[in-house]
C-alpha cells in the first residue's frame, strides 16, 4: 500500500532533490504564474457580459483554495519525508474540501441563471412589467434567508457546510492516537520506526471526512447538474465549463484510493503521489474556470470589433454610394434572414454587403420594432441576458403610448393629462423596479453609474414604498391590503410558479398588478425621455454583444436546414 506524499518504511527523512521532485517543483512555479495571469486578466475584464453572468467572486475564490491544496501537493515528492505527519492531513482536510464545496456551488449558478433567464423567453408585456417577485414575508430566519440574493444563499448554506465538515475532520484527529500517541481512542495509535509511522499517519480510516465530502459533490452533485444542463445551450461557454468540470472531478477520489490501497501501485506512486489523482482534476477544474473563461472574453471582444467594423464599412458605403443604402433594403434583409436568409431568386444570402448591412443598428431596431419574439427567445436561453432585449421592448412599448400632448409643462394643470401621467409614472416604475433597481431586479441591465443615479432620484423612493416587504416598513405590492400572517401570494413570476414564463398572465394577475399604483408626488424630472439614456446604453450592449451572434446563429440555423434538405434529396 502507498502513502499521501508517497512515503514508504525504506524513505531517509530527508529532502529528496531528485529529477523527477525538481520537475515537480518547476511545473508548480509554471502553473501557478499562468493560473495567477488568467485570474488577474478575468478581474481586469469583470465588467464583461460574458463574466458579470458568471458571479466570478465565488468560483476565483474556489479556485485559490484549490490551487493552495495543488501547490502543497506538488512538493510533495521533494519534502514529504521532512514534513509533520499531520501537515498533509489538514492540507487535504481544509482547502481541499472548502475548495471543492466553493466550486461546486458557484457551478450551480448555470443552472439557476438558465432557468430564472426563462421568465424573459417570450414576448409579453403584460409580464415582462408584472410586479417584481413577491419575496417571503416576515422576520424568521427562514424568511430572511428567502429574500436572499442567490450568491448569499449559497454562502449562507456553506457557511453551515464548511464547519460541520471542519469539526469531523478536527474530531478524527482528536480521537486517534496516529498523530499524538499519548491520548486519544487506544487501538489506534502506530507502531515501528519514524519512517514506518508516516507511512501509517499517510493513510487510514480518519481521512474518511475529506472523503466523503469530494465523493459527495463529485458523484452526487456534479451528476445533477449534468442532467440538468443537457439541454441547455448558451453562448458563453458555460454550460461546456460546466460539464468540463463536473467529469474532470469524477474520477478524483477514486484514484487517489487506487494509489493508496492497491500495492500494484507502489512503482507509479514513486513518481506520481496518490494526491495527485486529486491535482490533475483540479488542474482541468481550472482550465475550465479560468482559461475558457478568458477565451470567452477575447472572442466577445473580437466579435465586437468585426461588429464595429462591418457598420463603419457599411457607413461608409452608405456615404459614398450615389444613391445610398435605403432603409427599405435593410428591412428586406432583416426580413430576409428572419425567414432563412433566402433572397428573391431562392440563393442564400452570404455576400460581405448583406453582413455587413445586417449587423447596423437599423436593422436591429427594424427586429425590434417588427419582431423582437426570436432575438428575445435566443438572448434569454442561449445569451442569458433576456433582461437586456425585454427592456427595450418594454421601453419601447411604455413611450409609444405616453400621451404627448401631455409632456407640455403647461398640460400639466389639466386634471386628465395629471390622471394619464401618473398612470405613465407607475408602469415607468415598474419597468425600473422588473430591469433596473439593483434592490429590486433579479438581474438588472447593465447602464452606467451616472445613469443609475439619475433613474434612481426619480424612482428608487417609489420603488422602496412600494416593492420592500413588510416588516422592513414597507408593503408588499402583491398583497398590498393583506393582514399580517394571511398566507402571502406569490408574483406570477416567482420561482414557485417556474413553468410561468410559458404561460400568459392571467386577467385576475394583471388587475392586481395594476391596482397596485404609487400615488405619492409623480418627480418633476419624469417625462418621456426618462429612460433615452438607459435604452441607448444597452441596445449599443445588444448590438454589439447578442445581435451578432443571434445573426450567426440564424445563419448556421439555415446552413444546418440546406444540410439536411440536400442529404435527403441524395
Amino acid at each position: 500500500m502507498g502513502s499521501e506524499l508517497g512515503i514508504t518504511p525504506d524513505s531517509k527523512p530527508q529532502a529528496d532533490y531528485s529529477p523527477v521532485s525538481i520537475w515537480w517543483a518547476c511545473w508548480a512555479a509554471v502553473w501557478t504564474f499562468a493560473v495567477a495571469l488568467g485570474m488577474a486578466y478575468l478581474i481586469v475584464h469583470r465588467d464583461m457580459p460574458t463574466l458579470r453572468i458568471r458571479g466570478l467572486g465565488l468560483s476565483l475564490s474556489a479556485v485559490v483554495l484549490l490551487h493552495l491544496y495543488w501547490g502543497c501537493v506538488q512538493f510533495g515528492t521533494m519534502i514529504g519525508a521532512i514534513m509533520p505527519g499531520d501537515a498533509q492531513y489538514w492540507v487535504m482536510g481544509i482547502y481541499l474540501p472548502w475548495g471543492i464545496s466553493l466550486f461546486h456551488a458557484s457551478n450551480s449558478r448555470f443552472l439557476h441563471v438558465a432557468k430564472h433567464q426563462k421568465q424573459y423567453a417570450h414576448h409579453d408585456s403584460r409580464q415582462l412589467e408584472a410586479v417584481p417577485n413577491a419575496p417571503a414575508k416576515g422576520g424568521g430566519l427562514i424568511n430572511r434567508f428567502r429574500r436572499l440574493e442567490y450568491t448569499k444563499k449559497i454562502l449562507v448554506i456553506l457557511g453551515i457546510v464548511i464547519p460541520i465538515q471542519l469539526f469531523i475532520t478536527i474530531l478524527m484527529w482528536l480521537i486517534s492516537r496516529k498523530w499524538h500517541s499519548s491520548w486519544g481512542i487506544p487501538g489506534t495509535e502506530v507502531h515501528g520506526t519514524p519512517m514506518e509511522q508516516a507511512t501509517e499517519m499517510g493513510r487510514g480510516w480518519e481521512w474518511w471526512p475529506s472523503v466523503a465530502g469530494q465523493l459527495f459533490w463529485s458523484w452526487v452533485v456534479a451528476p445533477i447538474v449534468l442532467w440538468k444542463s443537457r439541454h441547455i445551450h448558451d453562448t458563453q461557454g458555460w454550460r461546456v465549463q460546466t460539464i468540463g468540470c463536473a467529469i474532470a472531478s469524477l474520477p478524483a477520489t477514486p484514484m487517489w484510493l487506487i494509489g493508496l490501497y492497491v500495492d500494484g501501485m507502489q512503482k507509479v506512486n514513486q513518481y506520481w503521489i496518490p494526491p495527485q489523482w486529486i491535482c490533475l482534476s483540479i488542474i482541468f477544474i481550472e482550465i475550465f474556470t479560468v482559461f475558457l473563461p478568458c477565451w470567452e472574453v477575447m472572442r466577445s471582444k473580437t466579435l465586437r470589433k468585426e461588429t464595429l467594423d462591418a457598420i463603419a464599412q457599411w457607413e461608409e458605403k452608405k456615404a459614398s454610394s450615389p444613391e445610398g443604402r435605403s432603409l427599405g433594403s435593410i428591412s428586406t434583409m432583416v426580413d430576409s434572414m428572419m425567414s432563412g436568409w433566402k433572397s428573391t431568386n431562392g440563393s442564400v444570402e452570404t455576400s460581405t454587403s448583406n453582413r455587413e448591412s445586417i449587423l447596423t443598428m437599423g436593422a436591429l431596431e427594424h427586429v425590434l420594432a417588427r419582431n423582437p419574439g426570436p432575438l428575445q427567445k435566443f438572448s434569454a436561453l442561449n445569451d442569458f441576458s433576456g433582461e437586456n432585449v425585454a427592456f427595450l421592448t418594454s421601453v419601447a412599448e411604455w413611450k409609444s403610448s405616453f400621451p404627448k400632448g401631455c409632456s407640455d409643462p403647461t398640460a400639466a394643470q389639466d386634471e386628465n393629462c395629471r390622471t394619464l401621467i401618473r398612470e405613465r409614472f407607475n408602469r415607468a416604475l415598474r419597468i425600473y423596479a422588473r430591469f433596473i433597481s439593483v434592490r429590486h431586479a433579479e438581474f438588472p441591465v447593465n447602464i452606467s453609474s451616472q445613469d443609475l443615479r439619475k433613474l434612481e432620484s426619480i424612482f428608487d423612493q417609489a420603488a422602496s414604498t412600494l416593492y420592500t416587504v413588510e416588516g422592513e416598513g414597507e408593503v408588499d405590492p402583491a398583497t398590498p391590503f393583506e393582514n399580517p400572517g394571511s398566507y402571502p401570494m406569490k408574483s406570477p413570476l416567482s420561482p414557485a410558479f417556474p413553468d410561468s414564463a410559458k404561460h400568459p398572465t392571467t386577467s385576475s394577475e394583471s388587475l392586481i398588478s395594476d391596482r397596485v399604483q404609487y400615488w405619492g408626488d409623480v418627480p418633476e424630472d419624469f417625462g418621456p425621455n426618462v429612460f433615452d439614456n438607459a435604452e441607448e446604453s444597452i441596445k449599443y450592449l445588444v448590438l454589439t454583444n447578442t445581435w451578432p451572434k443571434f445573426v450567426r446563429n440564424r445563419r448556421g440555423s439555415t446552413d444546418s436546414s440546406d444540410t439536411a434538405r440536400n442529404g435527403d434529396a441524395v
